[in-house]
C-alpha cells in the first residue's frame, strides 16, 4: 500500500444521509446526479459512489429505474468507476438495498460489515427547518434505529454480486467490522485485494480521534496484511483532517456530499468536485498524487467498465 504514491479518490455524490433541505447543492434529481458525477471525475475522483433519490422530494430511492436514468450518462462522458450502493438507506430491507447491484453489475459495489446503531438525529440540533414532511422524522426515527447488516444479510448480498464480477467497498464502522470481513475471508466469499472503507465520526460507530484512525488500521493490518487497500471516509467536519492523516500513511480518500455538506467552518461545500479538489491538494501538499480511473482499476483488480450491465 504505502509503496505507491498514487491515491485513490472515491466521491461519493449524494447519499442517504443529508436530506435536501440542508443545502441546496446536494445532487436530487437523476440530471443533478450525473453532472455532480461528472464534475467529480473530471476534478480527480477515481471512483464516484452512487445512490438515487426521488426528484420530486429527494427521498432515497433504491429502485433500479431510479439509476438507470443516471449510470448510462456518467458511463458515456468520463471514464470514473461506478460504484453503486448496496447501502440504500438504513431503513431498507438487504433484498431491497443490492437490487440496483445485481441488475447494473457494476465494477465496485459497496458493502457494509456489521449491524449498527445508526443515529442521524444530532443533526436536528443545526437543521430545523424542512422543505418536506418525510425529512424531520427520518431524522428523529434514528433514535430507535438499527440498521441491519447481519451475517446472514451479508452473505446473501456476497452470494449474488460476485459471480458478476463485482468487488466490494467494505464499509467498516468499528472494529468487529473488519473482523466480520475476517470471517467472509475465512469462509473463502471473498478474495483479495479488499477495498477496506474504514469510517469515523458516525454516531454508533467508531469515532474521529487520531487514535481511532490508528486503531482501525492497526487491526486491519494485523488481520490483512498486504491483501488490503485502505481508504477512510470522515463524516462531517472530520472529512478532511481524517483524509491528510490517512493519507500521510498511505491510505486512499473518500469525500463528497454524501460524507459531508462542508468545505470549511460554517462553509457549504458548493459542489462535490469542489470537496475533490481541496483532497487533491491536500494530496500534492504531501508529495502524492491521485489515482487515474485505470490506474485504480489495477490497484483494485476490477473487471473493467466493458463487463458492467449500463
Amino acid at each position: 500500500m504505502a509503496e505507491s504514491k498514487k491515491v485513490i479518490i472515491t466521491c461519493a455524490i449524494t447519499g442517504a444521509i443529508h436530506t435536501p433541505s440542508m443545502s441546496p447543492h446536494l445532487p436530487v434529481t437523476p440530471a443533478e446526479i450525473a453532472t455532480a458525477a461528472i464534475a467529480a471525475a473530471q476534478a480527480g475522483a477515481a471512483i464516484v459512489h452512487l445512490h438515487a433519490r426521488d426528484p420530486k422530494d429527494g427521498r432515497p430511492d433504491q429502485r433500479p429505474e431510479a439509476f438507470a436514468p443516471f449510470l448510462s450518462t456518467i458511463k458515456a462522458a468520463c471514464d470514473a468507476i461506478v460504484n453503486l450502493t448496496t447501502g440504500g438507506s438504513p431503513y431498507m430491507p438487504v433484498h431491497e438495498r443490492i437490487k440496483p447491484a445485481i441488475v447494473f453489475k457494476p465494477e465496485v459495489a459497496s458493502m457494509n460489515m456489521g449491524s449498527m446503531n445508526f443515529g442521524l438525529f444530532p443533526m436536528l440540533q443545526r437543521f430545523t427547518e424542512f422543505k418536506h414532511d418525510w425529512e424531520r422524522p427520518y431524522l428523529e426515527n434514528s433514535k430507535d434505529l438499527i440498521f441491519r447488516n447481519t451475517y446472514r444479510d451479508i452473505e446473501y448480498a456476497l452470494r449474488e454480486l460476485s459471480a458478476s464480477g463485482t468487488r466490494y467497498e467494505f464499509e467498516c464502522y468499528d472494529t468487529a467490522h473488519l473482523y466480520n470481513l475476517a470471517h467472509f475471508v475465512d469462509l473463502g466469499l471473498v478474495k483479495p485485494p479488499f477495498f477496506v472503507q474504514t469510517v469515523f465520526g458516525i454516531l454508533g460507530g467508531i469515532g474521529a480521534h487520531p487514535d481511532d484512525v490508528m486503531h482501525m488500521k492497526r487491526t486491519a493490518d494485523r488481520l490483512f496484511g498486504t491483501d488490503y487497500r485502505w481508504s477512510v471516509l470522515g463524516a462531517g467536519r472530520n472529512q478532511m483532517p481524517i483524509a491528510a492523516m490517512a493519507a500521510s500513511m498511505g491510505g486512499n480518500l473518500r469525500v463528497g456530499l454524501e460524507d459531508s455538506l462542508w468545505i470549511g467552518k460554517g462553509k457549504l461545500a458548493s459542489s462535490n468536485a469542489e470537496q475533490v479538489e481541496k483532497a487533491k491538494e491536500l494530496l500534492r501538499g504531501l508529495g502524492l498524487e491521485p489515482a487515474t480511473p485505470e490506474e485504480a482499476r489495477e490497484i483494485l483488480c476490477l473487471k473493467g467498465a466493458a463487463n458492467v450491465e449500463f
